[in-house]
């Protein structure tokens, strides 16, 4: 097979909204690069891209597929990414790698919410775009609302290349502004007449033509000095100017096909070819150290590994990047990530599912290798004495956890195995066990997303498992300073045990004075403090610990203990067994016993005091609150905000954006259990949110209590 050099190479990303059109699209670019003899459709299951028994099963995209073709004497390695809001983490990965993003949108629909997410994200990564208006031959397709939508959302450097002379069902005709053609296809599609543009045609083609010419000249001072002086620039010229408005983002090119009748693709891929960025001209990625690495041929060898799949009949497969330098089969690499070497004994271009044996891949490539010892997802595997290590694929947020458990507890085990493993492949699916709640808690990006977990274990892997609420992590604290005190006293023959402990406690700010005296009833108590621990605790907020013992009451070497005893209580409080926080407590006196005192009973003294203290100074239950963000169209706001009010949301901003709604709101974690998939219904899945922990609050009365009791009738049970 040949091998491309770097300026040979073009890696593009197919990204856009859950039914666009992309896998369609990939494939009659495969067939028009001659790769696939025939084009599949979704319908009968037999597309390049969606091959796993899973995307079969649903009949939409789960994982991004990669394939390469040849086209014009250019390689172009082409990532096809699944749509839905569920499996975002694809586009991440694959923007994260590829030097372009072809946002795919349907006609039909014009620019949604999934468009307007997936834009901004490019433009974070700053990688040069453009939008390919599918299905124009749609029932519904309106080529004119579709660009005025594109214009409003994206500003002026949305730039027409073609225009349909009808859009809808009578499409079968365009003219092509950079070229100057019109394109003109029969009933089916397929090789298009290429004539010279209508006369009626030509003042709307000028006036697109010279827009574009415009935008072009724009982004080279030579240009558009030329352009000035001429009037005019050469298709040459052009592409160059183009090509530079790409790299920058000054320039969003609009190309219209019906990729379900392969009209208007081989076009589309021209322009691919002759005008996008080549992985030479785009900005040398950095590594971790924030050291620049251009994609040089000669450079050192240098490897990124950015996805994995486990594929029926073969076993593991490690995507990869040629970052800097030239791999060959066979050559021994060192895992920065993860120490270790690894031997790449076959490398491979990849296509679906087709894998073909490349005997060297050079700086800017992207190919595959198979059952690799010891690599994962995120992985840099170096020449030696190449240091590179590359981190630049930041991931989303979960916005949907679950509880999972095997069927049959004997699997716990092979359940950790099973999800480690998949994490490996979609790094948005997020496992962790949580010692707090005593849950093994999946996270991921709706119940889609989670939905088709469970659905590969138990189908591909044959494990029965079952999905549960997660639990709320919820805190514990107290409003007002309360006093007591215990003595533990254990008399069993021989040397006994026993503690006394006297202590205050009260709630805990940051920057509060020091301790000085406290009153209850009719007594005061007044503060000596010899020492202070603060305590960070794991799971937020403080213990404050004071020492303000006179006269010796209890032995300086017994305050460790007591702290011990604390710490027991803040980490399972005695109002819902919940984690404690935010406290400053006082030890101020209590007794010894000269034989019977230790360790032990100074800890059980110094836990029971504080559980006494903590009742009785009227302690709170507070809740995880997040800031959740939706973008919803319009005519579904009213809908949005009602059912977050439902959820004791805060609703705490609104804005418009060419009639896609951006809500702000502080919601409750408990309340987010459902909210993807209610989200989903109530917008017929046209809506997007995410969330983000913002801070502990007390919960509201009525909510406190039903906790409290629910916690009492699991203790009775226990």
């Amino acid at each position: 097979m040949k091998i491309y050099k770097t300026n040979e190479i073009k890696n593009i990303a197919l990204i856009g909204s859950k039914g666009s059109g992309k896998t369609t699209l990939a494939e009659s670019m495969l067939f028009e690069c001659g790769v696939i003899k025939r084009r599949g459709n979704i319908e009968s299951g037999n597309t390049v891209s969606d091959y796993f028994p899973v995307e079969k099963e649903y009949g939409y995209s789960v994982f991004s597929t990669v394939f390469n073709a040849e086209f014009n004497g250019k390689k172009l390695n082409v990532i096809d990414c699944p749509g839905a809001d569920d499996f975002v983490g694809n586009s991440y990965t694959a923007l994260g790698v590829c030097d372009t993003g072809v946002i795919v949108i349907d006609s039909e629909y014009g620019v949604e919410v999934g468009t307007q997410n997936i834009f901004r994200t490019t433009g974070k990564l700053k990688k040069p775009i453009i939008f390919a208006l599918n299905q124009i031959d749609g029932e519904k397709a309106d080529y004119e609302n579709v660009i005025e939508q594109l214009r409003e959302h994206f500003g002026s450097k949305v730039v027409a290349v073609q225009y349909p002379l009808e859009s809808g069902p009578g499409f079968h005709s365009m003219i092509d502004v950079l070229l100057m053609k019109k394109y003109e296809w029969g009933p089916d599609g397929g090789v298009p007449t290429i004539s010279e543009i209508p006369e009626e045609e030509m003042e709307k083609a000028n006036e697109l033509h010279n827009a574009l010419v415009e935008a072009a000249a724009e982004n080279d001072e030579t240009l558009m000095d030329k352009y000035f002086e001429q009037g005019h620039l050469s298709e040459d010229e052009m592409r160059e100017g183009i090509r530079k408005g790409l790299i920058d983002r000054s320039i969003f090119p609009v190309f219209i096909v019906s990729a379900l009748k392969d009209m208007g693709v081989r076009r589309m891929m021209e322009f691919l070819g002759n005008v996008c960025p080549f992985v030479s001209d785009m900005p040398a990625p950095e590594t971790i150290s924030g050291e620049p690495v251009a994609p040089d041929a000669n450079g050192p060898l240098s490897v990124f590994f950015f996805k994995t799949s486990v594929e029926p009949h073969i076993g593991e497969v490690s995507y990869f990047k040629v970052m800097s330098g030239t791999l060959k089969a066979g050559d021994d690499l060192e895992n920065i990530s993860r120490g270790g070497k690894e031997r790449l004994a076959q490398i491979f271009t990849v296509c679906g599912q087709l894998r073909t044996p490349i005997e060297k891949l050079e700086a800017g490539d992207i190919g595959a290798a198979v059952k690799l010892k010891d690599v994962r997802t995120g992985n840099t595997l170096n020449a030696k004495g190449c240091d590179y290590a590359f981190d630049f694929i930041k991931y989303p947020e979960p916005k949907f956890i679950r509880a999972i458990r095997p069927l049959t507890e004997s699997d716990a085990e092979k359940l950790m195995s099973i999800l480690t493993r998949m994490h490996e492949e979609d790094p948005t699916w997020i496992v962790e066990q949580s010692k707090e709640l005593k849950q093994t808690l999946v996270k991921g990006q709706g119940e889609f997303h989670l939905r088709t977990l469970k659905w590969r274990i138990e189908n591909n892997e044959k494990l029965p498992i079952e999905f549960l609420d997660q639990k709320i992590p919820y805190r514990e604290t107290i409003t007002k300073a309360a006093r007591a005190d215990y003595r533990h006293k254990k008399q069993s023959g021989g040397s006994g045990q026993f503690g006394e402990v006297h202590l205050i406690i009260e709630p805990y700010t940051e920057g509060m004075p020091e301790p000085d005296s406290y009153k209850f009833g009719n007594q005061e108590f007044k503060m000596n403090v010899r020492d202070k621990q603060e305590i960070p605790l794991d799971w937020g907020g403080k213990l404050v610990v004071y020492n303000c013992i006179v006269g010796g009451a209890i032995d300086a070497r017994f305050i460790p203990a007591i702290v011990k005893g604390l710490m027991d209580r803040m980490e399972q409080g005695p109002l819902t067994g919940s984690y404690a926080r935010d406290v400053r407590v006082m030890i101020y006196d209590g007794k010894m016993h000269p034989v019977d005192s230790n360790e032990i009973s100074f800890r059980l003294a110094g836990r029971h005091a504080f559980s006494q203290a903590f009742k009785n100074a009227n302690p709170k239950i507070l809740e995880p609150v997040y800031d959740v963000e939706v973008f919803t169209p319009g005519d579904t706001m009213g809908d949005v905000m009602s059912d977050l009010q439902g959820r004791r949301a805060i609703i705490m901003g609104m804005e418009s954006d060419n009639g896609i709604e951006k809500l702000n709101a502080k919601v409750p974690l408990k309340e987010m259990s459902s909210y993807s998939t209610s989200l989903s219904s109530i917008t017929g899945g046209r809506s997007s949110f995410s969330m983000q922990f913002a801070s502990y609050e007390l919960v509201p009365g009525d909510v406190q209590e039903k906790l409290l009791k629910e916690y009492a009738e699991t203790q009775e049970e226990e």
